[in-house]
Parts: structure tokens; sequence; C-alpha cells
């Protein structure tokens, strides 16, 4: 198995490690890589969307090809896991700014998102969120987080904190709005494997 992660920008090189760690724990044979143009996509069996700045990532998602390649293998069911940034990519619907800064959506979750909704900065935190997928609550890192505000469709909300969706699947697509890569808990990256 083959876990991509894609690195164009954002904290890209603690999704690798928490990808290798997990397949490690899970007991399974593979690798993660970093993802940077189209033959580096077409090799990979999940893909990861850290977080980092949302408008920033779509931009260099377009401009190094990526983009519609995401929608398609996305289409054909590769499994794809989105925290902060790569959550609110990864929605149909975003907020006022995601409209103002005119940020491409890749639109594959029935959700929309409001950026930022936890806070700036300087107001990041840690909390506990209730995951109907674990066995026990999740210690998720909140850095500028989106709220995942309502879901639709086939998306359902799998992750709550203090009654407000942090984390959501549609079928093999999974959102997060906290960052699981920097807690330190490998469980949410070892379900997300089960996926693929």
């Amino acid at each position: 198995m083959r876990v991509g992660v894609v690195g164009v920008q954002g904290d890209v090189s603690e999704h690798v490690d928490a990808a290798r760690r997990a397949l490690q724990e899970a007991g399974l044979e593979g690798e993660a890589v970093t993802v940077r143009r189209p033959p580096d996509l077409a090799k990979v069996d999940a893909l990861t969307i850290p977080g980092g700045e949302r408008t920033t990532i779509s931009k260099l998602l377009v401009k190094f090809g990526l983009f519609d390649d995401i929608v398609r293998r996305a289409r054909d069911g590769m499994p794809i896991l989105g925290t902060c940034a790569g959550c609110i990519l990864l929605a149909k619907e975003g907020d006022h700014q995601v409209a103002k800064t005119e940020t491409k959506l890749l639109g594959l979750m029935d959700m929309a998102v409001d950026r930022n909704a936890f806070g700036r900065q300087r107001e990041s935190f840690e909390g506990t969120v209730d995951v109907s997928v674990l066995d026990k609550p999740f210690r998720g890192v909140f850095i500028r987080a989106p709220e995942i505000t309502k879901t639709w469709g086939g998306c359902e909300p799998i992750g709550k904190m203090q009654g407000k969706i942090v984390l959501a699947r549609q079928g093999h697509l999974v959102a997060a709005a906290f960052h699981p890569e920097l807690s330190g808990d490998l469980r949410i990256h070892k379900w997300f494997l089960a996926l693929v």
C-alpha cells in the first residue's frame, strides 16, 4: 500500500511520519510518500491533503496539475483524508471568505464548512472529540480550525466536539477539522488505512 501526502504546502512531513507509523503499527506493508506532481499521484492508493493555507494549497494544486486528477481519482474510489485546510478543500460549500478569495474547492463531500470557526492561530487548543468509529474519545489539535457546519446526501458526521461537527465521512472520503497527525494518537490514521 502506498499512501500519498499532498506536498505543495502545509504540515506535510508530520503527515508522512504519521502515515508511516500507522502502517507499521497496523502491521501493513507499504510506504508514505510526498505527492507533488500527477505522476506521483498516479502511484498512490490513498491520499492525505494536509492542513496549511487553503487558498495557497488550492492554487498550487491547480498550478502543479493535481487538482483535476485528485477529483478524478476520488470519483474512482481512492480514499482521501483531508485535515484542517484539506477538510475545507474537500467540501462542496465554503463560507464567505472562501467565496471572497475565490478559493477553488475540490467539492467532493456533501458538506459546508466555516473556516477559522474555532478562532485564529493564537487561539489554538486541544479538545476531546467523540468519534463514532473509535472505541474512545480522541484528543484533537485545533489550529485555526474550521467547523463542518452541515452535512447532507452521503456525508455523515462521525466526530463532534462540544456538539460541533469536526469529523465527517462520505464513503471513502474523510474530513477532519483538526490535526490528527499532531496528536501522537494514530487511531484515526489506522482507521483511514482500513478504507484502502
